[in-house]
């Protein structure tokens, strides 16, 4: 994993070297620009406004627009002089919980390796300290220009840097939420808790990119030179909030039918047996039922007529009547 960034960790009076390497990566399908009439590629070409003439790049530096419309050149040596202890440095300002990260400021991760043989015993000093005490780093270190805010926590065996948003970035939430009054009511609440129940649990490493995937035969499609059949995008199966209680109802119905459904995977496994499996299953459980069913007539019977000769009293001979 090739490293973008290197310097050091400070904590306190300790410094740790080390990389700093890209925590993610995007999976997301590129499209370059063509020209329809005969597939050349479209460029984007830097043009310089006032003589009208293509310029390299390397004869190009940063520009500040003041908004007078001056623009003040910035030289790479000009923030190289810039007088930042985090421009070579992660610099820990703060230990805290770590619910006391807006989950909004999140922004861009990063892996931390030691740098060097030296830098193990500090590097594993610090993250064992973090996980020991579940907290989470506060940092500052500058990188691309410009100086960031930064978490800095543990993942497995590594310690993980995740850029974040200074809080004067976070827009505010007026005149977001719905106007008016607005009441819910608490059947209303205990039916969506009973949805929120049916949905049940997922596990994020089995999630996908099903638009991706749909992306790749579309290409493949037409690669292979065929025409892939004209689909509409599948709508949401929603409907319009009139009653909220009665689609509420609705929807954990078809929660729970579709996880009755997802239940019976046992029948359908039991369906891909072979013909002659299944009709000897059949047979021998015939065979059970029929012994089963005479054995309990027979049962049956016998305990009739046990209970009705209980039931019955015995007859007795009538007294004789003496003669006068």
């Amino acid at each position: 994993m090739r490293s973008i960034w290197n310097g050091s960790l400070a904590f306190g009076l300790v410094n740790i070297p080390v990389k700093l390497m890209s925590a993610t990566e995007s999976h997301a399908v590129s499209f370059r620009q063509i020209h329809t009439e005969d597939g050349g590629r479209v460029r984007y070409r830097k043009v310089c406004e006032l003589e009208d003439e293509e310029v390299a790049a390397a004869d190009t530096v940063r520009g500040y627009e003041m908004p007078d419309g001056t623009v003040v050149a910035v030289t790479d040596e000009d923030l190289a002089a810039l007088p930042l202890r985090t421009t070579k440095t992660i610099e820990v300002v703060a230990v805290l919980p770590t619910d006391r990260i807006d989950p909004l400021q999140m922004d861009t991760p990063y892996y931390l390796s030691a740098h060097g043989p030296d830098a193990a015993k500090p590097y594993l000093l610090l993250r064992e300290a973090l996980r020991r005490t579940d907290t989470v780093a506060l940092t500052k270190f500058a990188l691309r220009g410009r100086e960031r805010l930064a978490m800095l926590r543990t993942v497995d065996e590594v310690l993980c840097l995740h850029s974040l948003l200074w809080p004067d970035e976070i827009r505010a939430t007026d005149h977001i939420a719905p106007e008016g009054r607005v009441t819910v009511k608490d059947a209303e609440l205990d039916l969506a808790d009973a949805l929120m129940d049916t949905l049940g649990e997922v596990d994020p490493d089995t999630m996908h990119d099903e638009y991706r995937a749909a992306l790749d035969e579309l290409i493949t499609a037409k690669l292979a030179g065929e025409l892939p059949a004209p689909g509409r995008p599948e709508e949401p199966a929603g409907a319009d909030v009139i009653d909220l209680a009665a689609i509420l109802e609705q929807s954990v119905a078809a929660a729970r039918k579709k996880s009755r459904s997802a239940t019976g995977k046992g029948a359908a496994e039991s369906a891909a047996e072979p013909p002659a499996k299944k009709a000897a299953k059949r047979a021998v459980k015939g065979t059970a039922k029929k012994t089963a069913g005479r054995t309990a007539t027979g049962a049956t019977a016998k305990g009739t007529t046990k209970k009705a000769a209980k039931k019955t009293p015995k007859k007795t001979a009538a007294p004789r009547r003496r003669s006068a």
